[in-house]
């Protein structure tokens, strides 16, 4: 085997191979005696078949293994010759001329190729002392969970049917079916019986729940109300609608009760004991609603720290799988690049910084991780997997069988446990300031800072976007 190394700029290689006619025939020879020693074909006893009739029978396909066989230990050999790593697979070019690979195929020429590479960037990790990070510390005061305690109770307070001639009032709980419209025509979601409803709790779309206040059990009303501009349902949002309802039942309100009885009510040992849940949920909440935003800002900051030439097969597939959901999004919602005021020159533009951004982080997160020994183990993918599972009830081992038995779908749950911690490694390194600030600041200035950050990148693209 010949090897020449026949291109080498950024992070592309190419390297022309020759396989030696007489080396494949060999190969061919050591398939045929192999078959020869097992093979039973009518008319020959077993052993003893001419190698002459195996080859007409099997030597064309039997070339073609021994060929893919010797590619592969070539290109196994350059890997390991030059210490490189690969991007992505290698690209096998084989000789245009029809003629020449006939003769290769056949045994009676050299088999000569190029392959071309494309290598991982070199990175140098360095220290993270340049690297400052704020992050936001909320502090949850006793009135917090003191509401938290008292919305509990209020979901959970109990309630007494209405006898009599009587009438729903602000508090009751109401039994209604309803008929909602828009535009005169039924909406999908917009009809329910049975449902209950305590009047101001503002459970329902705004106005609703008053003009049900003076209705009488078996009684009908017409209720109008408009959706609000932020609803959710982006085919209802800001609409009038109209809904046909039908009280069925009133329960008035019982005493409210916050005390050990309440909480043990609800699974606690008492009610020290729920509100240190509490306590601990909202604390995992800010938690993670802080480390949106300094996770970000810490991107942000690898970002800019690592300057290296990417792979072009990365970014290419990183951009086809993000073009491919942003697509089928914009498709699912029924509108156009039109509708949104922009073009597809624009969005691809867009989402080719995505792609880039995506990968540079990816491989110095991954160069990162490996520099510190960062590990995942098999027990954590396997909670992170049991946990995703759950989310399908009543199919959970059929889950977790199909991402077990499918590597590259354990990737993906392995891969974000990886990066997570690598994250954390990084901040652990760098310089950090906790800021104090209340739960609502807290949300505040995230989604400032999100707000800032989709500006930032709008702006970033230049006047093509």
């Amino acid at each position: 085997m010949q090897v020449t190394e026949t291109r080498s700029e950024g992070l592309k290689r190419e390297y022309k191979v020759v396989l030696p006619a007489g080396d494949l025939a060999s190969r061919v020879e050591n398939q045929l005696n192999e078959i020869r020693a097992k093979a039973q074909i009518k008319g020959f006893r077993p052993g003893k078949v001419p190698v002459a009739h195996l080859r007409r029978l099997y030597g064309r396909s039997i070339m073609a293994e021994v060929m893919q066989e010797a590619v592969n230990d070539a290109n196994r050999k350059i890997v390991e010759d030059n210490a490189l790593r690969l991007a992505g697979a290698p690209r096998i070019d084989l000789a245009k001329d029809e003629a020449e690979l006939e003769k290769a195929f056949a045994a009676k020429a050299d088999l000569s190729y190029v392959v071309a590479l494309e290598v991982l960037p070199k990175i140098e990790v360095g220290s993270f002392d340049d690297v400052q990070v704020e992050r936001l510390v909320a502090d949850i005061p006793d009135s917090e969970i003191d509401d938290n305690v008292k919305k509990l109770a209020e979901r959970n307070r109990p309630f007494t049917a209405k006898d009599g001639e009587v009438v729903a009032e602000t508090g009751d709980k109401v039994t209604i079916d309803f008929v909602g419209k828009v535009g005169g025509e039924v909406f999908q979601g917009g009809s329910a019986e049975d449902v209950d409803l305590v009047l101001g709790s503002g459970s329902f779309i705004p106005g609703f729940e008053e003009q049900l206040v003076g209705l009488k059990p078996g009684e009908e009303r017409t209720i109008n109300v408009t959706f609000p501009e932020t609803y959710g349902e982006a085919s209802l949002a800001g609409k009038p609608a109209e809904f046909a309802v039908t009280l069925k039942a009133v329960a008035a309100p019982g005493e409210l009760a916050i005390d050990d009885d309440f909480a043990k009510g609800i699974g606690f040992e008492s009610l020290e004991k729920l509100r240190e849940m509490l306590r601990a949920s909202l604390d995992r909440e800010a938690s993670l609603l802080s480390r949106r935003k300094w996770k970000r800002e810490l991107l942000d900051a690898l970002d800019k720290k690592y300057t290296f030439d990417l792979p072009e097969e990365l970014v290419t597939r990183e951009f086809d799988a993000i073009w491919r959901q942003a697509e089928a999004e914009l498709k699912a919602s029924g509108r156009t690049l039109d509708d949104e005021g922009t073009t597809e020159e624009q969005e691809r533009a867009t989402y080719r910084k995505i792609a880039e951004r995506r990968v540079r982080l990816g491989l110095a997160l991954a160069e990162i991780g490996d520099s510190a020994g960062v590990k995942v183990s098999d027990e954590e993918v396997a909670q992170a997997l049991y946990e995703r599972a759950r989310q399908y009830p009543g199919m959970e081992k059929q889950f977790v069988d199909f991402y077990r038995g499918n590597p590259e779908r354990l990737a993906e749950i392995r891969g974000p446990l990886f990066e997570e911690k690598v994250i954390d490694y990084v901040l652990g390194q760098s310089k950090v300031a906790d800021r104090h600030v209340s739960k609502d600041e807290l949300v505040k200035l995230v989604e400032e800072a999100e707000k800032a950050a989709e500006e930032e990148a709008q702006k970033s693209l230049g006047p093509a976007a």
